[in-house]
């Protein structure tokens, strides 16, 4: 019997590595992260963008559909998972950026919150009885120390990026940002890029282009959700409407 047993022998509890070093229910979790829809964070030198694609359904409400959320006024994070596991971290990610306010009477920097979250994403890694976060969450924010975007996993691990993607078209949106990103780009730039973006990885999947933007520029340190038909002026102008 090879010692490279099938996952199923070693995904029934989240504590067992497999022989080879690895926790298949993380990587179960990845899997569902990937099958999500695409979210995006852009920073430039003016500020930040965060976007999302929002696929609903004929008989949905639109506006209960949520894939970008504010922290707090100078941080954003858009998601891409299980919206219900998104949601409790989101809750722990604002219940922590005011309590940093209340105690050291300052906005919250955008790594030291994106850490937390990742603490805690992390101890669900390794305790029998649970199961890691379905869900990664793009960060994005503007404080003290400059404009930020962070990527992360399940796992708890997170890095800071220039540009960083998931989700369903996450390779059509790479492709396209290794392309077009250029760090000097200004804040109008950085949205056009990051409607591109968003439109032409449901064009690939042959879904309708609706999609959510938000900008938090370094200028004001204010998050602001873009309007649909503000979004609308910005298909037009790039051709990507229909």
């Amino acid at each position: 019997m090879s010692v490279f047993a099938a996952p199923g022998a070693y995904d029934r509890a989240i504590t067992v590595f497999s022989p080879d070093g690895r926790l298949f229910q993380v990587e179960y979790a990845m899997e569902l992260v990937n099958r999500g829809a695409t979210i995006l964070g852009i920073q430039c030198r003016e500020g930040v963008v965060l976007g999302a694609e929002e696929t609903v359904d004929p008989l949905e409400e639109a506006e209960s559909s949520w894939k970008i959320f504010k922290l707090d006024n100078h941080i954003g994070a858009a998601i891409v998972g299980l919206s219900s596991d998104a949601r409790v971290l989101i809750d722990n990610a604002r219940v922590y950026a005011q309590s940093n306010k209340l105690t050291y009477d300052e906005p919250i920097d955008v790594e030291v919150v994106t850490k937390r979250i990742c603490d805690i994403k992390q101890l669900y890694t390794q305790h029998a009885g649970v199961r890691p976060f379905g869900i990664s969450l793009i960060f994005g924010g503007v404080d003290k120390t400059g404009n930020h975007v962070f990527g992360t996993h399940p796992s708890g691990t997170y890095r800071g990026y220039k540009a960083r993607t998931e989700g369903a078209g996450k390779e059509t949106v790479i492709k396209i940002l290794r392309e077009e990103y250029r760090e000097e780009m200004s804040l109008e730039d950085t949205i056009k890029l990051t409607v591109k973006c968003l439109v032409k990885a449901l064009e690939a999947r042959q879904l309708p282009p609706r999609i959510k933007i938000a900008v938090i520029p370094s200028a004001t340190k204010k998050m602001e959700m873009l309007r649909d038909d503000k979004i609308g002026e910005y298909l037009k102008e790039l051709g990507l409407s229909k």
